[in-house]
């Protein structure tokens, strides 16, 4: 024999109406039998009779109604909560029975909610805002390391707009690096549109119940620069101080023995003393400047701005060489507002490094500018030998010139980054040579 299935329970609405058919079926009933059994007109016994019928019915029918109306109100009410929408009140016939305490609580769950979602909103645009605006680049990766977040500063980093960042992984955005490894920790990276030093740091989240990775990469080049820079301008002062406390005394003390020799001395004696005299107080003296030189690093004095014309400063710069052939290219008016002596000072640093480049293949330097947005740009352009080891190349007192000091390129970039700009020096791309771009805020 098949078991037939179990019978699925009846609707709450239809128990509600045969429950109350059920309570009032006795008096119903009763009612009936009595008028059947009783001493009455047939008309009044049908009468009597459809007309208990009937009001049972209706009864039924409004007890069934005044039980379940309600509860599809709470219905429609928690369904509107949960899909979001916080318009719907119920209204309170009587605040102090159960249907009227269950509906006020309905009524604050979704004030509650209204608020917390407001907060949960404004939060969240508050932290985009910050996210976009902040410039430090935002990557957020899902457990399968691919992207499904990323900040202003991250498409700048990745020179890409987001929409074609989204779902790649991390491999074919060239930062799987990134993901493994300590954390924090300091890397050497080119990336499409900058190169330089970057912290790289890491943390977890989840979202949707699925573990997704957090990656904040930082341009510490500037900062690291800068507290270089200042050690360095610490140690020159340091050496500054104590060398000529103690070049002073020698060159003066050579002075003096000069003349004791020269009255008191004779013979073959005399010249060779004059002679070693000679060198200590031309040493001394050479010296001197060698550390005048390098003391400048430290004495470099906030820009004084003012506006100036960009195009006119770099043709000046370009003037002032005359070993070389320098080439200019006009552009147009571009005015910037800085210190035009520091830039001046810069630009004639860059032209003489690409001269002294170009002295040894006989060329040429050219020397032009443009504008592009708020930034200014200079380029001196060379067709000397190139450059090796761009990473040392704004090192103090590191040189490749057998008589340089190692200060030019330093000293110049301190000008740009005082000014809010940058100096970068690499070889260039269509030829061989070398090329140096300086960029101002406008």
């Amino acid at each position: 024999m098949i078991p037939r299935p179990p019978r699925p329970p009846a609707p709450h609405e239809r128990r509600v109406f045969l429950l109350a058919l059920s309570a009032g079926l006795p008096g119903v009933v009763a009612t009936l039998a009595l008028l059947v059994n009783g001493d009455y007109p047939a008309r009044v016994t049908w009468t009597l009779g459809g007309f208990v019928l009937g009001t049972w019915i209706i009864v039924t029918l409004v007890l069934r109604e005044r039980i379940v109306r309600p509860l599809q109100t709470l219905s429609n009410m928690l369904a509107a909560l949960r899909e979001g929408d916080f318009s719907l009140r119920a209204r309170l016939s009587h605040s102090d029975d159960a249907l009227g305490l269950a509906l006020m609580e309905i009524n604050l769950l979704g004030d509650t909610l209204r608020s917390q979602r407001l907060g949960a909103l404004e939060a969240t645009s508050l932290l985009r805002a910050v996210m976009s605006e902040i410039d430090v680049a935002i990557f957020a990766f899902d457990d399968g390391s691919r992207l499904r977040l990323a900040n202003r500063a991250g498409e700048r980093l990745l020179a890409q707009p987001f929409d074609r960042l989204v779902g790649r992984t991390a491999e074919a955005l060239g930062v799987a690096e990134f993901l493994t490894g300590a954390t924090p920790r300091v890397h050497d990276r080119v990336f499409p549109e900058r190169r330089g030093r970057w912290e790289v740091r890491r943390t977890t989240f989840r979202q949707e119940g699925r573990p997704h990775l957090l990656l904040v990469v930082t341009d510490v080049t500037k900062s690291l620069r800068e507290e270089e820079l200042l050690a360095w301008q610490r140690l020159v002062r340091v050496l500054s101080h104590e060398i000529n406390n103690s070049l002073a005394p020698i060159k003066s003390i050579a002075g003096t023995l000069q003349g004791v020799t020269e009255r008191t001395v004779t013979g073959e004696a005399r010249d060779d003393m004059a002679r070693g005299l000679e060198v200590i107080a031309s040493r001394a003296e050479a010296l001197q400047r060698f550390m005048s030189s390098y003391a400048r690093l430290a004495r470099l004095p906030a820009p004084v701005r003012r506006p100036f014309d960009l195009g006119a400063l770099a043709r000046r710069a370009a003037g002032l060489e005359a070993r070389v052939e320098v080439r200019v290219i006009d552009g147009p008016v571009v005015e910037v507002r800085g210190d035009p002596d520091q830039v001046e000072q810069a630009l004639i640093n860059l032209v003489r490094n690409a001269a002294d480049a170009t002295m040894e293949t006989r060329g040429s330097v050219q020397v032009q500018w443009s504008s592009e947005g708020p930034w200014a740009e200079v380029l001196v352009l060379d067709d000397g030998p190139g450059v090796d080891g761009t990473a040392n190349l704004f090192i103090p007192f590191f040189t490749t010139k057998p008589e340089g000091s190692g200060i030019g390129l330093v000293l110049s970039r301190q000008i740009a980054e005082g000014h809010g700009g940058s100096l970068s020096l690499e070889n260039r791309t269509d030829q061989r040579g070398a090329v140096a771009r300086l960029r101002l805020p406008l």
